[in-house]
């Protein structure tokens, strides 16, 4: 394949609340001739995050992109070209080079890993769809699973509260606790959502969040006994409702706080926070960095509750790099189900 140009998106402005598609630009840049050592990947799909607000952000937890930086992410594609002896024409390449439709990475050879920079390894789909590696089986799958099974300690025949629930990692969650036969409670901001989550993920009881006069209630009233775990991908009144609903001795495990990623200001934690010492309760943070190491234990256990038709993808898919800053602004508008995703190039 002679490509020989790439389309990019770059970073044109730093937002003060929720971004804009204004925020980004498109451009076009040519790509070199490959030299030894070199390969030629054609990204296929881009992975849109929710921590990418932060990126966006001039200081912040992560490394921030700069202002009219070509802009990073997880993408996965195919080797088109190569001058390595390591890397075949056709691998499936996983790389944190995304919002490119393609790139030119310089490969040594193995030990010195320095493609690990840019997160360039070759990527075995076992015959499953590439984009299931940048949803269930990827970042945000292995996220539910490491918050779900090693920091809440799931427990078989739990009562589970899951905020963000048709999200990309909030799916997954679900049937995860489903899979280990817990009463499952789902938040969802729209009626299409809550019903996928109850007729395709098993969930037991979902609550709109949007249309419900009090959330403490709602959720009172899905689980009248108390809430044993609650996975939060939202924070704000969502922590809120579940501190008021936790059982003696109940896990809160915090994945993600998008509802408050766009809060102009300081934000303001939840004003019942004091019930964690009257129940007992235990409440925790964490970075999906720090447990990889569960990435084959992950794999092993979604394949057999895929094969058992106990877990179930949905992805949520726009077409051309050019729409991938809307993907982003509408990934903080609710409007995707599940993983927010872009196709960039062929999937074959």
């Amino acid at each position: 394949m002679n490509v020989t140009t790439s389309r990019e998106i770059r970073l044109r402005s730093r937002p003060d609340g929720m971004p804009g598609v204004d925020a980004f630009e498109l451009a076009e840049t040519r790509l070199e001739p490959l030299r030894d050592g070199q390969i030629l990947v054609r990204n296929s799909w881009m992975s849109v995050d929710p921590y990418m607000r932060f990126q966006m952000m001039e200081q912040n937890h992560y490394q921030g992109w700069q202002i009219g930086q070509v802009i990073d992410g997880v993408a996965i594609g195919r080797v088109v070209e190569s001058r390595s002896p390591e890397w075949k024409v056709g691998e499936v390449v996983s790389s944190l080079l995304g919002w490119r439709e393609a790139y030119v990475a310089t490969v040594e050879p193995s030990g010195k890993r320095p493609a690990d920079r840019v997160g360039l390894q070759k990527l075995d789909t076992m015959g499953l769809p590439m984009r299931d590696f940048l949803g269930g089986l990827g970042i945000p799958g292995i996220s539910a699973y490491a918050g779900m099974i090693r920091v809440g300690a799931l427990k078989e025949n739990e009562s589970v509260l899951i905020s963000g629930a048709a999200g990309a990692v909030g799916i997954v969650a679900c049937q995860i606790a489903k899979a280990m036969n817990c009463r499952v409670v789902g938040m969802a901001g729209s009626d299409e959502k809550c019903a996928w989550l109850r007729e395709t993920a098993g969930v037991d009881e979902t609550i709109n969040y949007r249309t419900v006069k009090s959330l403490n209630s709602a959720v009172r009233a899905a689980a009248p006994d108390g809430i044993d775990l609650f996975f939060d991908n939202v924070g704000g009144d969502a922590l809120v409702a579940a501190l008021a609903n936790m059982r003696h001795f109940g896990r809160l495990v915090i994945c993600g706080t998008i509802s408050q990623y766009n809060v102009r200001g300081k934000t303001v934690g939840p004003y019942n926070l004091n019930l964690v010492v009257p129940k007992a309760l235990r409440l925790e943070g964490f970075e999906i960095a720090d447990h990889l190491d569960l990435r084959p234990q992950f794999l092993q256990d979604m394949i057999r509750w895929m094969k058992a038709g106990k877990m179930k993808f949905h992805n949520t898919v726009l077409e051309g790099i050019e729409n991938a800053p809307g993907a982003l602004v509408g990934l903080f508008k609710g409007d995707n189900l599940g993983k927010m995703l872009v196709r960039i190039g062929p999937d074959d």
